[in-house]
C-alpha cells in the first residue's frame, strides 16, 4: 500500500501485539459471534483510530490514512460494477444458461466424480461463483451420488474442487478481480499467470477423480434432466448466445483493457437479449443492469442458479473492499505494517522465502479469520512492497493470493465457505477435505514454484537512455 509516510515509528513487537489484538477481535466476531465481516472490520478501524489518538497522532493524519487506503481500491470498485452488469446481461442473453446446459449434457453414470469435477468447473467459470455452483448443481449432484450409492465425501470434494477452480479462473469472480486489483495487475494478465499453477492442479485432480470414479453406474438422473428441460423451456439455450463470450475471449487475448472488454461483453449481450427475451424494453434493461436478472421458471434450483448479477449484487464486495483497505491504510499510517515488515525482513532475503511467507500469511488469515476477502486484501497489502523491492512482478503475488487464499477458505471448518458448504452439501468439512484435491494442490504447487523459481517473473528493467 503506497502512502506518503507513516506517522509512527513502532517496534516490531508492539506492532505484532496490536495486529494480534485487532485480528483476534475480528476472528472472534466472525467465527464465534457469526458476524458479517464488515462490522468487526468497522470496530477494528475504530480501535486503530483510538490507538492512534493515544499515540498522539492527529485526527487529520488518521483520516488521511483511511482515505489513502480506500483510494487504492477504486480500480477494483469500477471493475466490480462492470462485472455485476456483465453477469446480469449474460443471464438475459442466455450466455450463462447455455454454458450450464452444455455442462449438464456431459453428466452420465460413467466416471461420475471426474465428470462432476469438470461440470462444476465449467459452471463455476460461467457464473463466477463457487458457492452458487455448490448450492445449486452441487446439491443436485449430491442427490445423484446418493442414488448411485457412491461416496458423499468424494462427490462433495469433486463439487468443491470444480466450483473453486471455476471461481478462481473466471473473469466474473469477485475474488479474482479483488486479487488482481489489490496489487494492480491487469485482470486477464492475472488469469493468464494463474494458469501456470491452476492447470497442473486441475489435471492432477481430474486424474485422481477419474481413478476414484466407478467405470460404470446406472441411476435415475431425473434431477439433471429436469434442470436441462427447464432451461430449454425458458428459451435460454441458443448457440448464438455464446457470441458475447467469444467477443470477450478475443478481446482478452488481444489484451484490450478490462473496462473496454467487459463493456463489449455487456453491450453484445444486451443486443442478443432483445431476441432471447419476450419483452426487453429500455426500462427492463435499466432494471436488469442494476438489480440483476430475476429467473421465474418455477424451478427453485434453476431460479437460484440464474437469479444473479447487477450492480446491486456487488455492493457487499465493494463495501468489504473499501472497509478492509481503509483498515489497511490505518495499519500503514500508524506504522504497524512497516514495523511488521522490518521484523521479518531478515527472512525475506530470497524469492522462495517471499513466496512461502506470502502463501503462509494468506493461509494463516484464512484459518485465523475464516474470511477469504481479508486473506487476499491483507496479504496483498503487506507483501506488495517487498515483492516490488525484490524485483518480482506483482502478478506473482496476485497468483499466490488466489492459490493460497481463495481456494483454502473451504478447507477451514469455521470459515465462511466451510460452514456454508458443509451445510448445503450435507458433508462435514473434515470429511470432504481429503478429497478437495484442487484446493489442496493449489497452495502446494505455488510453493513448489516459489522454491524452484519456476514461472516466477521479474520486473523488466527499462534500458537507460
Amino acid at each position: 500500500m503506497h502512502q506518503e509516510s507513516a506517522a509512527l515509528n513502532l517496534k516490531p513487537l508492539e506492532a505484532l501485539i496490536v495486529t494480534l489484538i485487532i485480528l483476534g477481535g475480528i476472528s472472534y466476531s466472525i467465527i464465534f459471534a457469526g458476524a458479517v465481516p464488515h462490522i468487526p472490520v468497522v470496530f477494528a478501524i475504530m480501535g486503530l483510530i483510538a490507538y492512534g489518538l493515544i499515540k498522539k497522532v492527529s485526527i487529520a493524519q488518521l483520516e488521511k490514512g483511511l482515505i489513502e487506503g480506500a483510494q487504492s481500491g477504486l480500480g477494483a470498485i469500477f471493475i466490480f460494477f462492470f462485472i455485476g452488469m456483465l453477469i446480469s446481461s449474460w443471464m438475459a442473453s442466455g450466455t450463462i444458461p447455455t454454458f450450464i446446459y452444455m455442462a449438464l449434457e456431459a453428466v452420465n453414470g460413467k466416471f461420475f466424480y471426474a465428470i462432476v469435477f469438470v461440470v462444476a468447473s465449467v459452471i463455476g467459470m460461467s457464473i463466477g461463483s463457487s458457492l452458487t455452483t455448490a448450492a445449486t448443481l452441487g446439491v443436485a449432484f449430491m442427490g445423484v451420488s446418493s442414488a448411485l450409492g457412491l461416496s458423499d465425501a468424494i462427490t462433495a470434494g469433486a463439487v468443491i474442487s470444480g466450483a473453486f477452480f471455476g471461481d478462481k479462473m473466471s473473469p466474473l469472480s469477485d475474488t479474482t478481480n479483488l486479487a488482481s486489483s489489490t496489487v494492480n495487475v491487469d485482470l486477464f494478465e492475472h488469469i493468464k499467470t494463474m494458469a501456470w499453477t491452476t492447470i497442473p492442479s486441475f489435471i492432477i485432480s481430474l486424474a485422481i477423480f477419474a481413478v476414484l470414479s466407478p467405470s460404470e453406474a446406472a441411476s435415475d438422473f431425473s434431477k439433471i434432466a429436469q434442470l436441462k428441460k427447464t432451461l430449454l423451456d425458458e428459451g435460454l439455450v441458443h448457440w448464438y448466445s455464446l457470441i458475447p463470450f467469444a467477443i470477450l475471449t478475443i478481446m482478452a487475448i488481444k489484451r484490450v483493457s478490462a473496462i473496454i472488454t467487459l463493456s463489449a461483453g455487456i453491450i453484445s449481450a444486451l443486443i442478443l437479449a432483445v431476441f432471447v427475451q419476450n419483452s426487453f424494453g429500455f426500462e427492463k434493461v435499466m432494471s436488469l443492469l442494476f438489480s440483476g436478472y430475476a429467473s421465474k421458471s418455477g424451478s427453485e434450483e434453476v431460479d437460484a442458479l440464474l437469479s444473479r448479477g447487477g450492480m446491486e449484487s456487488m455492493m457487499f464486495s465493494i463495501s468489504m473492499v473499501l472497509l478492509a483497505l481503509s483498515m489497511g491504510g490505518l495499519f500503514f499510517k500508524l506504522g504497524i505494517l512497516p514495523a511488521l515488515l522490518e521484523g521479518i525482513k531478515g527472512v525475506l532475503n530470497s524469492v522462495s522465502a517471499l513466496v512461502a511467507s506470502a502463501a503462509g500469511t494468506a493461509i494463516g488469515i484464512n484459518f485465523l479469520l475464516g474470511e477469504q476477502y481479508l486473506s487476499i486484501l491483507l496479504t496483498g497489502n503487506v507483501f506488495r512492497e517487498p515483492f516490488e523491492k525484490a524485483g518480482l512482478h506483482p502478478k506473482n503475488l496476485s497468483r499466490i493470493l488466489e492459490d493460497a487464499g481463495t481456494v483454502v477458505n473451504p478447507l477451514v471448518p469455521w470459515s465462511v465457505c466451510g460452514v456454508f458448504l458443509s451445510g448445503v452439501l450435507g458433508v462435514e468439512t473434515a470429511d470432504y477435505l481429503p478429497f478437495a484435491f484442487f484446493c489442496i494442490l493449489s497452495p502446494v504447487i505455488t510453493l513448489i514454484y516459489g522454491f524452484t523459481g519456476l514461472k516466477i517473473e521479474k520486473i523488466e528493467k527499462k534500458a537507460a537512455v
